[in-house]
């Protein structure tokens, strides 16, 4: 399993989850977590946001499919149904995002992963699907998810208790500043391979995500004996 802030590529995420990803939203996939693909790059789809200092995401829902013949996707309603009247991935979003507001059931758990360029991802790590609703967007009616951090989630990694505090996301004008300044390396080593986005000064001794003087590439022996060192 990756750990927040870890770089990857497209194919080891598709490994990992053991699908080809072909689509932002994907509810229960194989039967397990729901899992989002998002972007904040210039000229991204979709107005996602990330609020809170990262614990907090707003996940725009995704558009009909284009289809030759038929209006711009951008200039219709997002879809509850599908052509064949199935439900879309933005109405089993939906759904679970009410139950949980509704009645407390257990927020459906998502696994974030972000695009930092062609190719490059990195693993913003697991929220929880905890509301949803509906905006005007441009003029049209767009949906709206709010994920929160998963404050559990640490517990799934093996990694020593030290390293268990949870990652905020970073902003992505951050992640694509410190990768151009890093230049795509590990900043001890000169390592290109298993990189992650390291906070220099972790949140519980007052670090920020939202400086990129605070934030490093770091390959995952360092970022590891660094979090070792951390008393």
């Amino acid at each position: 399993m990756f750990e927040p802030g870890e770089v990857i590529s497209y194919f080891e995420m598709c490994r990992e989850e053991g699908s080809s990803l072909q689509r932002g939203m994907n509810y229960r996939l194989r039967g397990g977590d729901s899992l989002v693909l998002m972007s904040r790059r210039p000229g991204a789809p979709y107005a996602d946001r990330v609020e809170d200092e990262g614990r907090v995401l707003i996940y725009e829902g995704h558009d009909a499919v284009r289809r030759l013949g038929e209006p711009d996707p951008k200039t219709r309603d997002q879809p509850l149904t599908t052509d064949t009247s199935a439900p879309t991935q933005n109405a089993l979003f939906f759904s679970a995002a009410k139950r949980h507001a509704a009645s407390g059931a257990e927020p459906e758990r998502v696994r974030v992963y972000e695009k930092l360029r062609q190719g490059i991802w990195v693993f913003n790590g697991v929220f929880r699907l905890l509301d949803a609703w509906e905006e005007e967007g441009n003029g049209r009616q767009v949906f709206k998810f709010r994920l929160e951090l998963d404050p559990e989630a640490s517990n799934d990694s093996p990694q020593p208790q030290a390293a268990l505090e949870p990652t905020r996301v970073i902003p992505t004008p951050v992640k694509l500043a410190v990768w151009k300044r890093d230049g795509g390396r590990c900043v001890l080593c000169g390592s290109s391979e298993n990189l992650h986005f390291d906070h220099v000064i972790p949140f519980s001794r007052g670090g920020s995500s939202l400086r990129e003087e605070n934030v490093q590439l770091l390959c995952a022996k360092h970022n590891l004996e660094k979090h070792d060192a951390i008393a």
